[in-house]
């Protein structure tokens, strides 16, 4: 007969397993719950000390900041001369290596980009005259690099630095500006500089834009200045972009909203634009609406720009003959109906 006593031990020696088992596991437990706690506070630390260093980098970045007053936007003006000065020497000097100019077309780039920030301070645009700024910001603009960064970046700054909200914040400031660009003859650089962007570069494009922005700006400060503009090349170029064989864009439409800002109240520009042949450019253009109606509102509006120039250009009798040869009478009568 089996004797029962012995399943007993067995019993209390698997308890006793169990036991331990769950002493072991709670202090498996504990220990991990130690090294959650520890990974916790070390995270937090590295937090701290991260949120330390970037906190006294910043402090630095502000007192390493000057601000902007006559001394810094002069010692700006003096590191651009030297930096577009050895630009020029290294490329006289290696004509034929770019590698040998490359970094100095890079620096000459960067403080072209820093620069805009004497943009915010027009009260100060009397030193970009006085130190002859200006001079050498127009020099760049027939600048020899073939990718045109240079001459893009001077038209981007001279955009912003017109701004016309800008220069009525200081208008002692932007008459000497204004002054020194027309004397410049800024727009017959401008011109040559559109000769050779090719706008199906985006960055080219883009400059195309902000050359037509300068040109703006510059009408609506001083609107005597457009007769000058538009015989320095402007015109022609207007009218040559405007029937170029390309999808309409942005900047077909603002070609067209300058050349009315050209022809507003000024005969002599409509006069030009009548030897350029322009009207057959004007009828050409709205030609194509005979058929049908603009279909976005950049095509209207640029429609309505193409009447304003050729309702202006009507004003002379000169113009009014080169109308009705170009059969301008058959395309207005085929457009309303």
């Amino acid at each position: 007969q089996p004797n029962r006593g012995t399943k007993r031990p067995r019993d209390e020696e698997e308890e006793e397993i169990k036991a331990r088992r769950k002493q072991a596991s709670a202090r498996e437990h504990g220990r991990h719950r130690e090294e959650e706690s520890a990974a916790l506070e070390e995270t937090d630390d590295e937090k701290k000390k991260l949120l330390q260093i970037i906190e006294r980098d910043g402090e630095e970045e502000d007192e390493e900041e000057e601000p902007l007053d006559e001394s810094s936007v002069k010692k700006m003006i003096l590191t651009f001369e030297k930096r577009s000065y050895k630009n020029q020497e290294l490329r006289i000097k290696f004509p034929d290596n770019p590698e040998k100019f490359m970094e100095s077309e890079l620096d000459l780039n960067d403080i072209i980009q820093e620069m805009h920030v004497i943009a915010t301070m027009p009260g100060l645009y009397h030193l970009l005259v006085e130190l002859n700024a200006v001079q050498s910001l127009l020099g760049l603009l027939g600048h020899d690099n073939t990718d045109t960064h240079v001459s893009i970046a001077v038209v981007d700054l001279l955009q912003e630095l017109t701004d016309i909200d800008t220069l009525h914040e200081s208008e002692e400031g932007a008459e000497v500006l204004i002054d020194a660009l027309v004397e410049g003859q800024v727009v017959a650089l401008l011109v040559q500089n559109l000769e050779r962007l090719d706008e199906s570069v985006k960055e080219e494009a883009d400059g195309v834009h902000n050359t037509l922005g300068i040109v703006e700006n510059m009408a609506e400060f001083r609107p005597e200045m457009c007769t000058e503009a538009a015989q320095q090349g402007l015109m022609q170029w207007l009218l040559k972009r405007l029937k170029a064989k390309m999808p309409f864009d942005a900047n077909k439409l603002y070609c067209s909203e300058v050349l009315a800002i050209l022809l507003q109240n000024n005969d002599d520009n409509r006069e030009l634009l009548g030897e350029l042949d322009g009207i057959d450019v004007l009828l050409q253009q709205l030609s194509v609406f005979k058929r049908h109606n603009p279909s976005t509102a950049e095509e209207q509006e640029m429609m309505e720009n193409l009447f304003d120039s050729l309702c202006s250009c009507l004003m002379l009798s000169s113009n009014r003959d080169r109308f009705l040869k170009g059969e301008g009478l058959q395309l207005m009568n085929l457009m309303l109906r």
